[in-house]
């Protein structure tokens, strides 16, 4: 998300039709990998390589840090 402009540049969520259907469930760390990756390959067909991780209150641990790893390996720098 541009906060200056208000403009999202990338999304994924596991309720999209084309994840749905692969993943068992959409709360695990399977799922938190398969949208780490597909936010890292939107972003790059963006021209975004640098992103802020914003976890909230949630601790870096499980899901959190499956999804932050998974989208490093994609390529995004945080």
């Amino acid at each position: 998300i541009d906060d200056a402009k208000g403009h999202t540049i990338a999304a994924a969520s596991t309720l999209e039709k084309d994840l749905k259907g692969s993943l068992k469930t959409g709360a695990d760390t399977a799922a938190a990998v398969a949208i780490g990756k597909l936010i890292a390959e939107r972003a790059s067909k963006a021209g975004v390589k640098e992103v802020v991780f914003d976890r909230g209150p949630y601790i870096y641990h499980g899901r959190v840090k499956a999804l932050a790893e998974a989208a490093r390996e994609g390529g995004l720098s945080f």
